[in-house]
């Protein structure tokens, strides 16, 4: 099992903007508490570095990685890091390159055909459809995954997802897992309310396991 077909076992991936590292393991036991052992700390705050450290050196049971990751300078830092996998939120060949080299599982972002092309002869069957709703919602991501059903491509679908609306993405099969910042969100986070992100975890991982 890769470790995309082990995040797809959990179908939602939080997806967090954290701005102190010391909150890092709270919040890790926090979403493991509520049965969800993924994150994707995104590469925007000068904590995530430090936070994906921790994560993966004190919490080695968390699925972590890190989103928008943006170069080949990032893409090794979060490597050192321990992030178990990278995402973006767009395509570039350069550092598709560079994580096929250092053999960091990556997510490149697509919207068009042409992004899906390029990540598949890059070698990527994993990619991620964002801004998911503001990109024409699942009739657009319907309409772009059917001519390449055949090549074995899957999507994570990340931007505007929400509680009442994951499982209609997730009925399909060539989405692999939601993303949403709504199950740790930046002010819950820097409030420590973690019992309040636990049980968000909670139903989001109840919701998409139902």
């Amino acid at each position: 099992m890769d470790i995309f077909d082990e995040i797809a076992t959990h179908r939602v991936v939080p997806v967090i903007t954290i701005e102190n590292a010391d909150d890092a393991l709270p919040l890790a036991d926090a979403l493991l508490e509520g049965g969800l052992p993924v994150a994707e700390i995104t590469v925007r705050t000068e904590a995530a570095i430090d936070s994906i450290r921790l994560i993966a050196k004190h919490r080695p049971e968390m699925l972590v990685g890190a989103g928008t990751v943006l170069s080949e300078v990032q893409l090794h830092a979060v490597q050192d890091a321990g992030a178990a996998f990278a995402l973006a939120p767009g395509i570039d060949r350069a550092v598709l390159s560079e994580a096929s080299k250092i053999g960091l599982p990556f997510v490149p972002g697509v919207m068009t055909p042409s992004d899906i092309q390029t990540a598949l002869r890059a070698g990527c069957n994993r990619v991620k459809f964002f801004p998911a709703l503001a990109s024409g919602g699942l009739d657009m991501l319907k309409s772009l995954a059917a001519p390449y059903r055949h090549t074995g491509l899957r999507f994570n679908t990340t931007g505007g997802i929400t509680p009442e609306t994951m499982n209609d993405w997730l009925n399909h099969d060539f989405i692999f897992a939601v993303g949403g910042s709504w199950i740790a969100s930046a002010s819950d986070i820097s409030a420590h309310q973690w019992d309040r992100i636990a049980a968000k975890a909670e139903a989001a991982s109840q919701v998409a396991q139902g």
